[in-house]
């Protein structure tokens, strides 16, 4: 699994998270994921799907934030990240991905819900 961690300021602290950015006026959710995936990471390609759409805080916004699952990426380029930028790329086996988020490691919660999905979904198991 491709994960990143990067600082963030408002906790001051470092996070695994998943790959993440804003759509583009004129882009579409896919195309801005694929986009940001290979900004951030370098990896590309492979087979997309929509996974989840979470709306962050429907009591003051009408924002959706959109999860794809893309199975097959390889890497195609070094990162192309923005000046602000400081995004380490990590290569994690589910069962490690798995442990961060049963320590609580992974603390964004728009990363922790469809992580939580996936593996619940994978291993075929409420949870």
């Amino acid at each position: 699994m491709v994960m990143i961690d990067q600082y963030r300021h408002a906790l001051g602290e470092t996070h695994f998270e998943l790959v993440a950015g804003v759509v583009d006026e004129g882009e579409k959710p896919l195309e801005a994921a694929k986009r940001e995936l290979l900004e951030e990471t370098g990896f590309g390609g492979g087979e997309w799907q929509e996974f989840m759409v979470l709306s962050p805080n429907p009591t003051n916004h009408n924002n959706h934030s959109y999860t794809f699952l893309a199975t097959g990426v390889e890497r195609l380029t070094e990162q192309h990240q923005e000046e602000t930028e400081d995004i380490r790329v990590h290569i994690m086996t589910k069962e490690d991905v798995q442990t961060l988020l049963d320590r609580g490691e992974i603390v964004q919660a728009l990363h922790a819900a469809p992580l939580w999905k996936y593996m619940c979904q994978e291993n075929q198991k409420a949870c």
